[in-house]
């Protein structure tokens, strides 16, 4: 017999915790301390994990003037539709208000306000005087410049620096295992956060909760069909031809909720598309790193659903050094399970909302990591697509190549 997966065990921790908390709201009030462990773990993966990945992803791809041609149109896509994706998060989250009546506990600060009251002062806070300190205090966005300066320097070294990169890669493979160990826990965080949810503010919690996961699923829809679909309009992409092949690997991405599953078919898929192998291998993987599109969306969605919950106003132009932190952070980490939660967490801290959020998004972030997910790998998929383009191929005949070449080493 086939043992549950830890998706399904965590959906069956989510229903165990509602119902605990309904049942018997006193005990399921000391529960919080399950969720309380879970977080302090996720928090500790922040510092080392993307010290690790971001160094030895920059620092193996180097810089556009070496990737060439096909990598800086690949990596100006890539910043653009992020991007775009923050802004309708952003925008979904605003209009429709899901965290509005949680009542989050603020915490001890100020919230962002104190933060946004001097610009100046945010954009000296961005840059680290001590890489150890920044780590320490869990200052993301700190760590993020040190990592991306370290990398290129590391790029252009070159082999000197070779053992310093393999470190890091080591450090990143060791940190993705440690995540894996942390997501072991996870049925039982959940199940502690959503009891003492529940047990403390009842059961019309979920309704917040259903209208977030409903946001989430309708702001990826609208990405997916009016900013996906433009954008697959303009770069004439053969829409029809590329739903074929996108299928099988998007429908994989969303059951497993692991764009790494899907991976090895969406490379397949995607040269029997027609995009030239050298395309495929370059932009699909550097997608992963640099292009989540539906991650990216649900963290400027989900911040600012904690922000509406603690009850702290964020002006706009918090909003968007908001943004800004997010696009950085959510780069190279796309192999971690539940990455988005880690750099949610990280965000949270960095503008003083409680990190508590996190537990009571918890009980239903396996709902959206599907969606998340899925939107990822279409993104990646189509970013191959129209990468392809700009350097002229016709998709519709080199696709047809394929094919005929195909069918022939078939018969």
């Amino acid at each position: 017999m086939k043992r549950p997966s830890l998706t399904v065990w965590i959906l069956i921790a989510l229903v165990a915790g509602i119902a605990f908390g309904a049942v018997l709201p006193g005990p399921a009030k000391q529960m919080a301390i399950l969720g309380t462990i879970f977080l302090r773990l996720i928090k500790s993966i922040i510092a080392p994990l993307l010290f690790g990945t971001l160094v030895s992803g920059i620092a193996g791809t180097g810089n556009v003037k070496t990737m060439g041609r096909i990598g800086g149109k690949a990596i100006l896509y890539f910043e653009i539709v992020t991007t775009v994706a923050l802004f309708v998060g952003l925008g979904a989250v605003n209009l429709v208000k899901p965290g509005v009546g949680v009542h989050l506990q603020k915490g001890t600060g100020a919230g962002v306000a104190a933060q946004s009251a001097n610009f100046s002062q945010i954009l000296e806070h961005t840059f680290p005087t001590s890489i150890i300190d920044s780590m320490a205090k869990g200052e993301v966005l700190q760590i993020v410049v040190f990592a991306f300066l370290f990398g290129a320097a590391c790029a252009t070294v070159g082999l000197k620096a070779r053992p310093v990169v393999e470190f890091c890669e080591s450090l990143a493979e060791v940190m993705f295992k440690y995540t894996g160990y942390v997501m072991l826990f996870a049925p039982f965080g959940v199940f502690g956060a959503m009891a003492a949810t529940i047990g403390e503010k009842g059961l019309g919690v979920m309704v917040n909760l259903g209208k977030l996961v409903a946001t989430l699923y309708a702001a990826e829809v609208f990405f997916v069909v009016a900013v996906l679909g433009t954008v697959a309009m303009v770069c004439r992409i053969p829409i029809k031809r590329f739903i074929k092949y996108v299928r099988e690997p998007f429908l994989l991405a969303f059951s497993t909720a692991s764009s790494e599953s899907a991976l090895p078919i969406a490379l397949k898929n995607m040269e029997k598309f027609g995009v030239p192998k050298h395309i495929v291998s370059f932009v699909l993987p550097t997608g992963y790193s640099f292009n989540l599109d539906g991650s990216t969306l649900y963290l400027s969605l989900a911040a600012m659903f904690v922000a509406q919950a603690a009850g702290v106003t964020v002006p706009f132009w918090t909003q968007l050094v908001m943004l800004l932190t997010l696009m950085l952070t959510s780069k190279g980490v796309a192999g971690v399970p539940r990455a988005s939660l880690v750099i949610l967490a990280g965000t949270l801290a960095t503008f003083n909302l409680p990190v508590e959020g996190v537990a009571v998004i918890l009980g239903v972030d396996t709902l959206m990591d599907m969606a998340r997910t899925s939107v990822n790998l279409l993104g990646n998929c189509l970013a191959t697509a129209v990468v392809a383009r700009w350097e002229g191929v016709d998709l519709a005949v080199s696709g047809a190549e394929v094919e005929a070449a195909a069918e022939v080493a078939a018969a």
